[in-house]
């Protein structure tokens, strides 16, 4: 994998960063659509284990994806810091369920290093680099290797 360093050569990244079971995770910014608080889902028969089903926002019907259950953690109960991150992977918008989101964060990109074999339980193909912040590190996501050809047809057919 090319180092993301190199690629983006000195630039500020812009991410919207959330949480998933005590780790902190970063995603870029132009991928977010919006963030919404978690609503009534409705459950779709036979969908792939890791989708919780489907919302209807605002006339569009969207295919809701529990990043936890993607991620192989156990599942807990949403509470009031539960959102969905509303995001479009290759013309098809999807609904991410994670624990809470933090902020809007600016990190250098010359911060992050490579991604490690194993970050946090996730597999490191979904990750593409670690950004170091002073107290703490900031898993990046590569949204586009989060879900499969494979995946993003079968959200595309609920």
């Amino acid at each position: 994998m090319e180092d993301i360093r190199k690629k983006l050569n000195g630039s500020l990244l812009q991410l919207v960063t959330f949480s998933i079971d005590e780790e902190e995770f970063g995603v870029n910014i132009l991928k977010v659509q919006e963030i919404i608080r978690i609503m009534e889902i409705t459950r779709v028969p036979r969908s792939p284990e890791f989708v919780e089903g489907v919302i209807n926002l605002r006339g569009r019907v969207i295919p809701i994806v529990d990043l936890r259950r993607r991620f192989g953690l156990a599942a807990i109960a949403h509470d009031k810091d539960t959102r969905i991150i509303v995001i479009e992977l290759n013309s098809l918008v999807v609904g991410f369920i994670v624990d809470a989101v933090s902020e809007v964060l600016r990190i250098p990109a010359d911060t992050v290093e490579p991604t490690p074999p194993v970050a946090a339980g996730v597999d490191s193909e979904y990750i593409s680099g670690v950004g170091k912040l002073q107290d703490r590190l900031l898993i990046l996501l590569d949204l586009d290797k989060l879900l499969t050809a494979e995946d993003l047809h079968r959200l595309n057919s609920l």
